[in-house]
């Protein structure tokens, strides 16, 4: 299998973003978005997604965190399709479970060429530190558009609001894992169709 690693840049008004992607990686981060707790966020992706993973943004954070935010879950979707390629002899479906304390999360995804997203996520508070919870649901709707992914998060209880967030985005980097892992029994596009 060849390298699945992919660069996409993404320059608006509103925003400059690079992100660099390894699928077949060790989970180490370089991430710099100017948003400490997103950082923290990316950082789990990575390590529990095994994906090596390099993010630089410049965004209007004089105004709000949103376009940085959205525009980074867009860069990564985009990194993400053009890593995986045909997506030949992936698994192409993930899934997990993950706790932390009182929270529980879980993620299922499909690489389908279809993006969805099916997003259950209370938070118990609005912000986390300075950041605002409702953002998490703008990233993964940019990311599902542009990696063509369906995506399901549920947080099934919680109530600290930093362990929900981390549960949900530990589970997305090891579904994300499991769904791009090559498949060592197939061979071909996994659908009945030819093609994802």
């Amino acid at each position: 299998m060849s390298a699945r690693i992919a660069t996409v840049q993404r320059d608006t008004l509103e925003t400059r973003i690079q992100v660099r992607i390894n699928l077949d990686g060790a989970g180490s981060a370089r991430l710099a978005t100017g948003l400490p707790f997103l950082d923290h966020m990316l950082d789990q992706i990575a390590r529990h997604g095994l994906i090596d993973l390099e993010i630089e943004a410049q965004g209007d954070l004089h105004i709000d965190a949103h376009h940085t935010v959205e525009d980074v879950g867009i860069t990564l979707g985009q990194a993400i399709r053009q890593a995986l390629g045909d997506k030949r002899a992936i698994r192409r479906y993930g899934h997990a479970y993950v706790p932390l304390d009182e929270a529980l999360s879980r993620v299922v995804l499909d690489c389908s060429g279809r993006p969805g997203l099916e997003y259950f996520v209370e938070f118990p508070r609005a912000r986390i530190g300075e950041f605002d919870v409702d953002l998490f649901r703008e990233f993964f709707q940019g990311f599902v558009n542009h990696a063509l992914i369906t995506l399901h998060i549920d947080n099934l209880r919680g109530r600290n609001a930093h362990h929900i967030a981390e549960t949900v985005f530990k589970a997305f980097g090891r579904a994300l894992r499991m769904a791009v892992e090559p498949d060592p029994r197939a061979t071909g596009i996994p659908s009945t169709k030819g093609s994802l």
